[in-house]
């Protein structure tokens, strides 16, 4: 058994050996504001020994998963509607996500920014 934080948060890891395996049915979520943010936390995680996945989720070099959220993509999907449908259909297109396709997408509009994540 280990004792952690992770971004502010007391987390406990056990140990489950061969039985009990990780997988994706756990992961961490950090909610960012900007897409500096959304960034810094992307390339930490990929840039040392992670490996990008779709839609805003990445795996450390341990294979933990983790969901790297703007909040601008948070309040869109709350706000229900065509406008939620706008920014998930964007963000479906995307590995990292852009800040500024989500939001020209909440307003129903081409963004004309570039994400290079976008496949």
């Amino acid at each position: 058994m280990v004792d952690f934080t992770v971004a502010g948060i007391p987390c406990i890891g056990l140990n489950g050996g061969p039985t009990f395996k990780h997988n994706e049915a756990f992961s961490f979520q950090i909610a960012t504001d900007d897409q500096e943010e959304t960034d810094r936390y992307w390339n930490a995680i990929v840039g040392n020994g992670g490996e990008e996945s779709e839609c805003g989720w990445c795996k450390d070099k341990w294979g933990i998963s983790w969901q790297i959220t703007p909040r601008v993509l948070m309040e869109a999907m709350a706000a229900g509607g065509d406008e939620a449908k706008r920014a998930f259909d964007a963000m479906m297109t995307m590995q990292k996500i852009d800040v500024a396709a989500i939001k020209a997408a909440r307003r129903g509009s081409r963004s004309t920014a570039t994400n290079e994540n976008r496949r």
